[in-house]
């Protein structure tokens, strides 16, 4: 939630820094809204302390034994006046609360214009991307052909963008998954939870889901109660905090999930239709940091660097790139991308996003912070993916593929597969 008088500062400038990302702030209505709320709270005030002196005043009447029925009436208009002008109070607050909701973060200085990824940043590459002397495979064929994918299976099960997987594959996923959280828990000091899948909408609010995006969400509704599916876990993550006071001393809180994530795809109609990039349902490991507002930045270098280990390690290429102002999602005010190198597709795609989001998230789940000496502080939220297991799975079976048609397991992952090379059928050696 921003605080509206920052973006009514004519120094912070928040109308032309949104208008960036594409975002035209309606600075009149804002304004009328402050001040209209203002100005209810202002009456309010003055008719409670009229209608505590009109109260006295009927109860020093009595006692002197006067008629007091003229001041008992304007005791009762004034009470109805109170009654009238919370309630107005209360209407202008949703109003503006409402308002406030729809508006994004504000980003920050220093990425570049642009509303696409061709205006982003590219900030480095690590790795060379493999080189074959046959026409490498993409995921699909070299899964599908071993028998450890099966896509048409999953689209009668659930219908499109869903994979069911298999033997050596789904022991693939069993171990990425447990090599990324051993990773993050024990070189980055990161503490695991378990989650829910299933939130509140407050709970989806708190992190910006809603009310924007419901589109892109799931929703389940059993009797009157309604949930939504989990995006990524960073929903629950930072909200595990929502209205809780977080004391200083304990910063940075560093924490991680593997969850599964549901995704609607709405308004991806068309994209990368073919195999595990864009998927409904999948899963992923993600990291969240909580830190005081003026670490924010340098929380959101030492968070990209954590997301972009396992890839290393992994041995598998990759690029981070700055995300232009017009690009950058909703909640955050800046944006790495790290994309890994796909042999099939000649190019560099998304597997990971770091994002800092500032005081953003923390204001809008009420999450503050207090140190030692009892002065209360902001709260800034920081995530990033590390990783999601189907794209990292398509990555090693890619950049990892052999004429043959089979696929070498990387080193760091063989203890947790128990295997170093998936066969052209499947079977694992």
């Amino acid at each position: 939630m921003h605080d509206p008088r920052q973006l009514l500062d004519p120094e912070v400038d928040a109308a032309a820094k949104l208008r960036r990302r594409g975002y035209v702030l309606d600075t009149d209505h804002l304004s009328k809204l402050v001040s209209r709320r203002s100005s209810v709270i202002s009456e309010g005030d003055q008719a409670r302390a009229e209608s505590k002196k009109a109260a006295a005043e009927v109860g020093a009447a009595a006692k002197r034994g006067e008629d007091v029925t003229e001041l008992r009436e304007r005791a009762r208009e004034l009470k109805n006046r109170i009654t009238r002008l919370e309630e107005e109070q209360r209407e202008v607050e949703a109003e503006l609360h409402e308002f406030l909701l729809g508006i994004p973060n504000i980003p920050l200085d220093e990425i570049p214009d642009g509303a696409t990824e061709e205006f982003a940043e590219e900030v480095r590459r690590v790795g060379t991307p493999p080189e074959f002397d046959f026409e490498p495979l993409d995921h699909v064929d070299l899964g599908e052909r071993a028998g450890i994918l099966d896509l048409s299976r999953a689209t009668k099960l659930s219908g499109p963008r869903f994979a069911v997987f298999k033997g050596a594959g789904s022991r693939l996923q069993r171990a990425l998954a447990q090599f990324f959280l051993d990773v993050h828990t024990g070189e980055h000091g990161y503490t695991e939870f378990s989650l829910p899948a299933l939130v509140t909408r407050q709970t989806m609010t708190g992190t910006g889901q809603l009310p924007k995006f419901e589109e892109d969400l799931f929703r389940t509704g059993v009797a009157d109660r309604e949930l939504f599916l989990i995006p990524t876990a960073e929903v629950p993550l930072v909200n595990l905090h929502a209205g809780e006071i977080l004391q200083l001393e304990d910063l940075p809180l560093r924490y991680t999930a593997h969850t599964p994530c549901f995704r609607s795809e709405a308004g991806s109609y068309g994209k990368d239709t073919r195999g595990l990039i864009r998927q409904h349902e999948f899963s992923k490991v993600e990291l969240v940091q909580f830190v005081e507002e003026e670490r924010s930045r340098e929380a959101l270098d030492e968070i990209l660097s954590h997301a972009e280990a396992p890839l290393r390690k992994l041995g598998l290429p990759y690029r981070v790139i700055k995300l232009a102002a017009g690009d950058t999602g909703f909640s955050a005010q800046i944006t790495f991308d790290v994309e890994v190198w796909l042999p099939s597709q000649g190019t560099y795609r998304e597997i990971s996003s770091a994002s800092d989001t500032g005081t953003f998230q923390a204001r809008r789940a009420n999450i503050r912070g207090k140190g030692k000496d009892g002065k209360r502080a902001q709260i800034a939220t920081l995530n990033a993916s590390g990783l999601p297991i189907g794209r990292t799975l398509v990555a090693v079976l890619e950049n990892n593929q052999q004429a043959d048609g089979s696929i070498r397991i990387p080193e760091a992952l063989v203890p947790y597969t128990g295997f170093a090379l998936i066969n052209p059928d499947g079977s694992t050696a």
